[in-house]
């Protein structure tokens, strides 16, 4: 399997320097900063990124298990919410709250909420952030 690259840069101290992320492909390239991290302002940030890794590696691992089953998906869509929270006076990731919603044709609520949680269990990224508390909440479309 291939191994995936990104370079970050951080220019001065952490308050008031900046820095610039991007991904080996080109896919993404933006800026960062102590305010776009710990703020509510323009520019990206570690979380955000590994909310869209979550989201999207989830979204896949639950549209392969649907399809394993018999139920292949139409669309799989999913929202992560990564919670950095001050923990023992240090940034923590304490929660990814992952939200999503699939249109799988003649599946029920139930089996849907069990392959969720399978999915939850079971997508790398999901294996990667286990420190935190991972939770899920799945719906048909």
């Amino acid at each position: 399997m291939p191994v995936r690259t990104a370079d970050a840069t951080w220019n001065g101290n952490l308050s008031d320097g900046d820095g610039m992320m991007k991904t080996e492909s080109g896919a993404y390239e933006g800026d960062f900063s102590f305010a776009s991290r710990f703020e509510d302002t323009d520019g990206t940030n570690p979380e955000e990124l590994i909310a869209a890794a979550h989201a999207g590696c989830f979204s896949m691992a639950l549209s392969n298990i649907l399809a394993d089953a018999g139920q292949t998906p139409e669309r799989v869509h999913t929202t992560a919410k990564v919670h950095l929270e001050m923990v023992d006076d240090a940034p923590t990731i304490t929660r990814i709250d992952l939200d999503t919603e699939g249109d799988v044709p003649e599946l029920d609520e139930q089996a849907f909420q069990e392959h969720a949680e399978t999915a939850k269990a079971n997508c790398p990224v999901s294996k990667l952030v286990q420190g935190a508390e991972i939770s899920v909440s799945a719906r048909l479309a």
